[in-house]
C-alpha cells in the first residue's frame, strides 16, 4: 500500500505539471478550455472553474491525463453536436496560428523539464549528502588501471566539471561516455598533488552499467571499518520507536557482536520484520532495545531497514549558493535529458538490450523505495521521473506531444496542414509503438518481480 500510494502520488504530480503546461501556454494564447483531468475514465470528482467554467476531473485510472480544447475538428469527428458562437470560433484550437499550437504542444514535455530543474534546484541549496569520491583499490586490467589510477585518489573534476560525490562521478562517466571515447580525469592523489587521468570509456558496457558504472571501469570506493555509532535516525523509523539515540555505540545484535558497522546493517537487513535485541552503549552505560526492522524491497530484494545512518569521516555535504545552484540544476536537467534521449536511441537501434526498459511496476517499487529513504530521495526521484517523462512526451512519434509538433513544424514550412489521411495512418502507426512499447515494459516488469 506503501509503494502504490508513493506511485499514485508520483504520477498525479507529474501528470498534473504536464497538463498545467499544455492549460496555461493555451489560456495565454486566448484558446479555451472545456476540460483538464488527471487520469483516465470513469470520473471520480469534478468541478466547474473559471471565467470559461473549464471542467476540472480526477478520474479513476491515474495514469495520465489530458487537456480538451474548443476544436471544431474534434467536435465533427466525435460527432459532438456543439454550437460555437462567433467569440468561441476565434477561441478554438484548431483556427489558432501554428506557432501558438506549436508552443501550446511543447508546453506540456517543458513543464515537466522545468519541474525537474526546479527540485534540483531546491536539493542542491539544501545541501547535497554523499560519500567522498575517494577511490580504494583499482582492479587490475581494467580501464581505470591502464589510465594510471592509485588507491587514495580522489576525484575533483571530469572533463572540466567539477566532482563532489561518488554518485556525482558514476552519473558524469556515463553521461561522458556517450560523448566521446575518453575523458580527462582531474585527481588529488595520496601526497595531495593535482594529477591528471585520462580514462579510455570505449570498452565500457551499458548492459553491466546499471549494477555498477565504477566497478565497471575499474574504480572501488574507499572503504574504512567504521565503528557502529548512530550518526542519523529518520523521524517515526523503527529505530525512532525502539528508542535508540544519536551517538549510540552498537554493541551486539541478538547477542552476536557487532565490531563495525557493516556488521550491524547485516544483521538488520537479514531481519526483516523480526525483532532483534540490540545492545547499545549510551553515557557509558550498556542499553538493551528490542527493534523490529521495517521489511523494505531493495533492489529486488527483500530486507530489513530501521532508518539510521553512521556517523562516516567519508560522507560529505555540499551546499550551494541559489546562482551556483540554479546553474547546476540546469546543467544536470539538461545532461539527463541527453542521456535518456541517447539511451533510447541505442534501444531502437539494437545498441542496448531492450530488457532495460522499465514500466509502472518499476516505477512504483522505485517510487515506494526512495520515499522510504526519506525526502530528498523521493524528490531526486521525482525530478528523474518528469525528466524521463518529459524526454518521451518529446519524441516524434504520431499520438504524443512530439508527433503533433512534427505536424506543425511540416504545416509552418508548406503553409496547408498535414492531409487528415496522413494524420489517420501516422496516429495508427503511433498508437502501435507504444503499445508495443508497453507490453515491453510490462514483460519487463513481470519477469524482474518473478527474478527478483
Amino acid at each position: 500500500m506503501y509503494t502504490l500510494l508513493a506511485f499514485i502520488v508520483t504520477i498525479g504530480i507529474l501528470v498534473t505539471v504536464h497538463e498545467y503546461g499544455h492549460f496555461q501556454i493555451a489560456k495565454w494564447c486566448g484558446v479555451k478550455v472545456l476540460k483538464f483531468s488527471i487520469g483516465f475514465g470513469k470520473p471520480l470528482w469534478s468541478t466547474f472553474l473559471g471565467k470559461d467554467r473549464t471542467e476540472f476531473i480526477i478520474a479513476a485510472i491515474p495514469l495520465g491525463g489530458y487537456v480538451k480544447f474548443l476544436d471544431e475538428k474534434e467536435a465533427l469527428e466525435t460527432n459532438e453536436n456543439i454550437k460555437f458562437s462567433e467569440s468561441d470560433l476565434k477561441r478554438a484550437f484548431n483556427r489558432q496560428h501554428v506557432l501558438k499550437r506549436m508552443a501550446i504542444v511543447l508546453a506540456g514535455p517543458f513543464a515537466n523539464l522545468l519541474l525537474a530543474a526546479l527540485l534540483y534546484w531546491l536539493l542542491l541549496m539544501s545541501g547535497v549528502t554523499g560519500i567522498k569520491p575517494m577511490i580504494g583499490q583499482v582492479i587490475a586490467d581494467s580501464p581505470a588501471a591502464s589510465a594510471g589510477f592509485m588507491p587514495n585518489d580522489v576525484i575533483k573534476s571530469i572533463n572540466g566539471s567539477e566532482i563532489d560525490t561518488w554518485k556525482e562521478a558514476s552519473f558524469a562517466f556515463v553521461t561522458e561516455s556517450l560523448k566521446s571515447d575518453s575523458v580527462e580525469v582531474e585527481v588529488l592523489d595520496r601526497y595531495q598533488k593535482t594529477q591528471i587521468r585520462n580514462l579510455n570509456l570505449q570498452s565500457f558496457d551499458f548492459e553491466k552499467s546499471k549494477q555498477d558504472v565504477m566497478t565497471a571501469l575499474g574504480l572501488t570506493l574507499y572503504e574504512v571499518n567504521i565503528p557502529a555509532r548512530i550518526g542519523e535516525i529518520k523521524a517515526g523509523a523503527a529505530a525512532d520507536i525502539a528508542g535508540l539515540e544519536l551517538g549510540d555505540l552498537i554493541l551486539s545484535v541478538n547477542q552476536k557482536r557487532v565490531a563495525y558497522w557493516q556488521d550491524f546493517t547485516q544483521e538488520v537487513r537479514q531481519n526483516p520484520d523480526k525483532p532483534i535485541a540490540v545492545l547499545v552503549r549510551r553515557n557509558q552505560q550498556e542499553v538493551m532495545l528490542n527493534v523490529t526492522p521495517k521489511a523494505s524491497t531493495v533492489d529486488g530484494k527483500t530486507v530489513g531497514i530501521i532508518g539510521v545512518a553512521v556517523l562516516d569521516s567519508r560522507v560529505t555535504t555540499t551546499y550551494f549558493s541559489v546562482a551556483v545552484a540554479l546553474k547546476k540544476a540546469v546543467a544536470t536537467t539538461w545532461d539527463t535529458s541527453i542521456l535518456s534521449l541517447k539511451l533510447m536511441g541505442r534501444l531502437v537501434t539494437g545498441q542496448l538490450s531492450l530488457k532495460n526498459m522499465s514500466g509502472p511496476v518499476t516505477i512504483a517499487n522505485a517510487a515506494g523505495e526512495s520515499a522510504d529513504r526519506g525526502l530528498k530521495p523521493y524528490i531526486a526521484f521525482l525530478a528523474f521521473i518528469s525528466i524521463s517523462i518529459g524526454v518521451m512526451n518529446l519524441l516524434p512519434i504520431p499520438v504524443l506531444d512530439g508527433g503533433h509538433f512534427m505536424y506543425y513544424i511540416v504545416e509552418f514550412v508548406t503553409g496547408k496542414p498535414v492531409p487528415e489521411s496522413i494524420l489517420i495512418i501516422g496516429q495508427k502507426i503511433g498508437l502501435f509503438l507504444l503499445g508495443l512499447m508497453m507490453v515491453i515494459a510490462f514483460y519487463n516488469d513481470i519477469i524482474r518481480l518473478i527474478t527478483g
